[in-house]
């Protein structure tokens, strides 16, 4: 992560495990019996054991013999219990025999995290029975050291005044994530001294654990086989929190799950319910009836459950601040009766989708009354023409994250989804936390579909609260579609988030392929695709070309474009980076990621997606994304809509020009408008200056996003500029076919947080937006 996060917030970080090879793979290992110790001080020792799937398959399952004694499993159920179809192993690598190579991701870990024991209290009156004298042989003593005693011929033992020490505790968490590597658990002869039932094990070396956390999914944990590994722990307690859906609609942020249901009371149009989560699991792998009375007593994780280490007389679980289901009727209750006014309020704007139809007839009477404007931009007052005959199947933009910087308590970082329903949907920047607020709108099955026909995300610059939840994406998107005939999917983005993406490609394969931005500019989409010829033989571009503002110079024999450019002022540090050389551009490999994009995009209904160079750190981007044409019932052919994202930037007349007649424009608006400076000085905008490129771009409506966190709940604007504009949240889900209605709602939700601005003092303490 060093390409993104500075030098000052790096913290240390310790490597341990096998090495890497070549393309990031690691060769098959044989286990170790001792165990990686990680921590070794005063407070806690941590210990890590190395689960390796692979070493145990075939003739090797024989050595497992000796340890399923104590299981009473025959080595026969085991062999059929744990073989399962090649094709189903969940292992990254291609090779799936004994001496494959495995990434990094392939590997668990089981922690072990040992406590030291409490030492037992003196007693003073053993140690004067024994002739001992008050002094620096008490100490000794509690030190654990022998002394001889003052008045008889005999050495003390600190057995002898000591009262018994009370042991540490001991936690350990488990991630055994296929049977594979439950295999490697069941032969783990490291763990020994930990289990209840190992014979032979001295008093000394025994060890007692008391609280088991597994991570492991319940296809896996539900097993006898895993059930009776779980027993050998004797009255350990164990906490089941691999992936358990019992919980997951009881929300942990209570303040931010009670401003999304006060919106969805006010708003439902632009606010959906939550998704609903589904709890249940894959059948696959489950006990039997009969063999359900065999698990291993157990406690299912929940949402702030503690488990009590110290003091000895509190150790155990703790509940108090487990978080109860919020009653949906008592918030509601609550908002009514601390605004009177949000009744009226909502019955206000259901009647702008009820009482005169719904928006898209309204839209068709203003075409039909030959309101619309022949110029490809348009007034506030007209409706794009892109909208007649516009269905709510069409596209729909949902704002899953509206802050900047870093995420807080009511706003996410930067996301934005954009759902073209049966042609499949894209995302706009990916910061932390993206899949969960994708699984908070749809529901986890419903997010599981959003992933899974993802066609494109596209990154608009290296900072990390555009790009962190990216990983996450790709990987389970990876694990969604392994049984499925699927294409990697495509990423674009600059070219430091490749970096990125390749050591990260390094542990886990993220089935991707890469794009940079600088690549699907207008000018390098129109001289790279123009090399192509029929035939698909690919040259290299000899010739000068406009790129945006700038123009790329490429003479015979000098395969590296320079950059002309007066998108930044001179001698500015920017403008430095843009003259810079660049990298040589191979078109062998360039040219059919185009051609795959152009596939991709053309099979969602999207005529285009263009990048263009912005205004706030290098490589920085904003976006355009053109819907093809439609054709209605009589012929006529129906423009594309067009949304244009800004990504982060100061007011940039390149994206005005980009935006021309845009049907949404997303611009950040970072701060309010008494904070012209710092929005300078930080390469963003304010609210008024993001309103001020909308208008000049003739755009349809501007969404407002990307505020700073200063503004927890509804930043500062001023409304006499909003007539065509909307304020972005969390969650809102903005249908193209409620358009014409958006700026309306905006009075509104001003009216829901009347009480809930804050004030100077209060805003001092909230961290400036980077």
């Amino acid at each position: 992560m060093k390409s993104f996060i500075p030098n000052a917030a790096m913290v240390h970080s310790h490597s341990f495990g096998p090495e890497l090879h070549d393309g990031g793979l690691v060769s098959n290992l044989i286990p170790s019996t001792n165990p990686i110790v990680l921590v070794d001080d005063e407070v806690v020792k941590i210990s890590a054991f190395l689960l390796q799937p692979g070493t145990t398959q075939g003739p090797q399952i024989e050595h497992l013999n000796g340890r399923l004694d104590s299981l009473n499993l025959p080595i026969e159920t085991v062999e059929e219990e744990m073989h399962p179809p090649q094709e189903s192993l969940y292992i990254n690598s291609p090779k799936k025999n004994t001496n494959s190579m495995y990434k990094p991701g392939d590997f668990s870990v089981v922690y072990v995290c040992e406590l030291p024991e409490i030492k037992g209290k003196f007693d003073p009156a053993k140690a004067a029975a024994l002739g001992l004298k008050p002094g620096p042989k008490y100490r000794e003593l509690q030190l654990g050291n022998s002394v001889k005693s003052d008045r008889q011929e005999i050495m003390v033992h600190p057995d002898d005044v000591m009262e018994p020490s009370i042991p540490g505790p001991i936690v350990i968490l488990v991630d055994c994530p296929t049977k594979l590597h439950l295999l490697e658990l069941l032969a783990m002869e490291s763990l020994g001294p930990f289990y209840a039932d190992t014979p032979g094990l001295s008093p000394g070396d025994a060890k007692t654990v008391n609280c088991i956390i597994h991570l492991t999914p319940s296809s896996i944990s539900k097993k006898s086989l895993y059930q009776k590994w779980m027993k050998r722990f004797g009255a350990a307690q164990h906490i089941m929190a691999g992936h358990e859906m019992k919980n997951v609609e009881i929300p942990i942020l209570k303040a931010s799950a009670r401003i999304a249901a006060r919106l969805n009371h006010l708003c439902p149009y632009f606010f959906p319910a939550p998704g609903f989560w589904s709890c249940q699991d894959s059948a696959a792998g489950f006990l039997t009836s009969s063999e359900a009375n065999e698990l291993c007593e157990s406690k299912p994780a929940e949402n702030l459950l503690k488990f009590h280490l110290r003091p000895y007389a509190q150790r155990g679980l703790d509940r108090s601040s487990v978080p109860s289901l919020t009653n949906l009727s008592y918030t509601v209750h609550e908002l009514r009766s601390e605004i009177p006014e949000v009744v009226d309020a909502a019955q206000e704007i259901s009647k702008f989708w009820h009482e005169n139809g719904f928006p898209k007839e309204d839209i068709m009477s203003k075409m039909d009354s030959n309101e619309m404007t022949e110029e490809p931009w348009l007034s506030s007052s007209s409706v794009p023409a892109c909208l007649e005959n516009i269905t709510r199947e069409d596209m729909e933009i949902v704002l899953l994250g509206t802050g900047s910087a870093q995420p807080s308590k009511y706003r996410n970082v930067t996301s934005i989804f954009i759902n073209l329903f049966a042609k499949g949907s894209l995302l706009l920047d990916c910061g932390e936390g993206t899949l969960g607020q994708l699984k908070r709108r749809y529901g986890l099955q419903g997010a599981d579909d959003a992933v899974r026909r993802l066609r494109c995300i596209w990154i608009s610059h290296i900072h990390a609260d555009h790009h962190t939840g990216l990983a996450r994406i790709l990987s389970l998107r990876r694990e969604l579609l392994k049984q499925v005939s699927h294409e990697p999917l495509l990423v674009i983005g600059p070219r430091q988030l490749k970096r990125y993406l390749d050591a990260y490609h390094r542990l886990e394969d993220l089935d991707m392929q890469f794009l940079d931005c600088r690549h699907t500019t207008e000018s390098s989409l129109k001289s790279l695709m123009e090399d192509v010829e029929p035939d698909s033989h690919i040259s290299h571009p000899a010739r000068s070309e406009s790129h945006g503002s700038g123009i790329f110079r490429s003479d015979a024999g000098d395969k590296t474009p320079h950059v002309e450019s007066t998108l930044f002022s001179k001698g500015s540090r920017m403008q430095s980076y843009w003259k810079r050389p660049n990298i040589p551009i191979d078109n062998n490999v360039i040219v059919p990621i185009l051609k795959s994009m152009k596939k991709v995009l053309a099979e969602s209904g999207i005529e285009s997606l263009i990048s263009v160079p912005v205004v706030h750190c290098p490589q920085a981007y904003g976006v355009v994304i053109k819907a093809a044409k439609r054709t209605n019932g009589v012929g006529k052919s129906i423009p594309g809509w067009k949304v244009v994202y800004s990504g982060d930037t100061r007011p940039c007349p390149d994206l005005v020009e980009a935006a021309r007649g845009a049907t949404v424009l997303i611009h950040e608006a970072t701060f309010e408008d008494g904070l012209v400076d710092e929005a300078i000085a930080r390469n963003h905008s304010t609210t008024n200056e993001a309103i001020e490129v909308g208008d000049a771009a003739g755009a349809y409506r501007i969404i407002l996003t990307h505020f700073s966190q200063r503004y927890p709940k509804i930043p500062v604007f001023d409304e006499a500029h909003m007539h065509k504009t909307c304020i972005a949240f969390d969650m809102m889900s903005v249908n193209i076919a409620d358009l014409a209605v958006l700026p309306k709602v905006l009075p509104y939700l001003k009216l829901l947080f009347k009480n809930e601005f804050l004030t100077g003092e209060e805003s001092e303490d909230v961290v400036a937006a980077t």
